[in-house]
């Protein structure tokens, strides 16, 4: 009886280049992952009112903070035409919390931005509006805007010459679609110098007008679940109070939103917006893809 020797087992050798090559391939698909996703910096600008003509400027809007009406439309077109995507409130909070992952698409093909005005002006119903609307009718896309209010300071019906919205103004932009209506206190005060009784008052007082104001438009109540603190003024008390009431907090602090670094969302940042600011100085803020090309076809579309 014949025996054969077994062939001896070999252990193919152990590649040194094989943690090498995971660590190439993990940083790969971060990359990917990193620049698929166009919600990782989110600008958010802060307007005021809208002037729309230089020689019916009242006293009250002659300040640095109100923005020209034509430059304004010109600066929502060029977003429009560059396809970015006009992000509310809520949206925001829900890409910060990861909460709508249905959204996921939207950050792959557009980039978000929200717009946002302070203080409740009466111009930003009748110099934004028909400019919102007359841009919905040329593109068939809809610009939202974030309106951060002061119940405590709408006008009256009988106002007739008030530089403050009306209840019923915030709801006819509202009910057409067009504005995201947020909480900037009930009497824009400086929230820091507040006891905590009158801290309350300023933030519950403000989310129950502004509810009160739009209630059979907004089931869901949508309307107040945000605030921007009023003059960008805030501590660690006024964010805890806020915290009770409201789902996130907005800063005036002329920076940038980056998801990687944002550690408490009641500190979203936002960007300064001023009257001296041409539209290709709005742009260069945020848009590293913003060229003197883009300017002149931006000119062409509009004239």
């Amino acid at each position: 009886m014949t025996y054969s020797k077994a062939a001896p087992v070999v252990n193919p050798p152990k590649s040194k280049n094989l943690p090498l090559s995971l660590a190439v391939s993990f940083i790969i698909i971060l990359f990917i992952l990193i620049f698929q996703d166009n919600a990782t910096v989110i600008p958010i600008l802060g307007f005021h009112g809208v002037i729309n003509n230089k020689n019916s400027v009242t006293q009250l809007e002659q300040g640095r903070m109100h923005y020209p009406q034509k430059n304004l439309e010109r600066f929502l077109e060029y977003l429009l035409i560059n396809d970015y995507w006009f992000i509310t409130s809520q949206d925001l909070y829900e890409i910060l919390s990861n909460q709508n992952h249905t959204n996921s698409d939207l950050f792959v093909k557009k980039k978000p931005i929200m717009i946002s005005f302070d203080d409740g002006y009466r111009t930003v119903y009748t110099n934004l509006l028909p400019v919102l609307k007359k841009l919905e009718k040329k593109y068939g896309k809809k610009v939202k805007v974030v309106l951060f209010i002061n119940p405590g300071a709408l006008s009256k019906k009988s106002s007739v010459n008030s530089t403050n919205l009306s209840c019923q103004e915030l709801r006819d932009g509202l009910q057409q679609g067009f504005y995201d209506i947020q909480s900037h206190g009930l009497n824009h005060k400086d929230l820091t110098r507040l006891s905590n009784k009158n801290l309350i008052e300023e933030l519950l007082e403000s989310q129950n007008e502004l509810r009160k104001c739009t209630h059979d438009l907004d089931p869901q109540q949508k309307v107040a679940s945000h605030f921007a603190y009023p003059y960008g003024a805030y501590n660690q008390r006024v964010q805890k109070y806020v915290s009770k009431y409201y789902l996130s907090g907005y800063l005036y602090n002329n920076k940038i939103l980056n998801r990687s670094f944002l550690k408490n969302q009641y500190e979203i940042p936002r960007l300064t917006v001023n009257r001296q600011e041409s539209v290709q100085d709005l742009i260069e803020k945020f848009d590293t893809t913003f060229n003197e090309k883009s300017m002149k076809f931006l000119d062409k579309k509009l004239n």
